[in-house]
């Protein structure tokens, strides 16, 4: 049994009350993810990468198809599936280790445990020396460490990232890229991570899954488990680079036809 999945998943929205008119954003997704895996969804602009992440996380339901946790319908979000925002959602009149203690309050965890899991959260992700800082002193990329840290510290099973560090300078991205790695290998968790970047997909995955223009459909796959190396500038991944831009749709909307 996957630890994840999504099983003829359709998702269409609809823009009448009578729901006879329909955008649809899935067309019939079938992906199942191990326990461990790091998996990266890429695809163009608007084919359905975040509700895909959405529909793991518990926030939508699919109009068709099921969407499981270890087997079970995810029907909501829970705390084992966290999530990692493009935006930081952290509230700036609280101190960084304060944000972390109230989502563990939140999840019922005793009030005796909350600061020290929140300061041995911050330290793994190098803020310790932040925890009294408010959100709105930080950059941005420590902004996300915090958002890890808040993940960590609620031991979810699943980190389910939506293209956290975009926003981002590139050498900020590429340190937190290598960081999230490095987690990912101590704490052995499951991560599905939405990009635009083929190059930073590359880097950080077991497993990459490309989606086709809306409505979203899998066109593409690559394991990329047994590869010796993630530099960019070897030979095999520079060509694996190729094979996937070569691979990736281009806008299909009405002014770029």
């Amino acid at each position: 049994m996957s630890q994840l999945s999504l099983n003829g998943v359709y998702k269409a929205y609809y823009s009448d009350r009578r729901m006879t008119e329909a955008r649809v954003v899935l067309d019939d997704i079938n992906i199942n993810i191990e326990e461990g895996e790091f998996v990266s969804i890429i695809g163009p602009s608007g084919c359905g990468k975040t509700t895909v992440l959405n529909l793991l996380a518990g926030f939508e339901r699919p109009t068709k198809g099921t969407v499981t946790y270890n087997g079970k319908d995810i029907t909501g979000p829970s705390p084992e599936r966290g999530v990692v925002f493009q935006e930081y959602s952290l509230f700036p009149w609280m101190s960084v280790q304060k944000n972390i203690e109230l989502a563990l309050e939140c999840n019922n965890v005793p009030e005796k445990q909350r600061s020290d899991l929140a300061l041995d959260a911050l330290k793994k992700v190098g803020m310790g020396c932040s925890a009294d800082s408010r959100p709105n002193t930080l950059s941005g990329g420590m902004k996300q460490r915090v958002a890890i840290a808040r993940l960590l510290a609620m031991d979810s099973d699943v980190f389910l990232m939506d293209e956290p560090f975009s926003a981002l300078d590139e050498q900020t991205r590429h340190k937190l890229d290598e960081d999230i790695v490095n987690l990912w290998k101590e704490k052995k968790k499951t991560v599905v991570f939405v990009t635009h970047s083929v190059e930073e997909a590359i880097m950080v995955s077991t497993r990459i899954i490309m989606l086709s223009n809306s409505p979203g459909r899998i066109i593409g796959e690559w394991d990329l488990s047994k590869r010796s190396s993630k530099d960019p500038s070897l030979p095999e991944n520079a060509r694996l680079k190729k094979e996937i831009m070569d691979r990736m749709p281009l806008c299909n909307c009405a002014l770029c036809r």
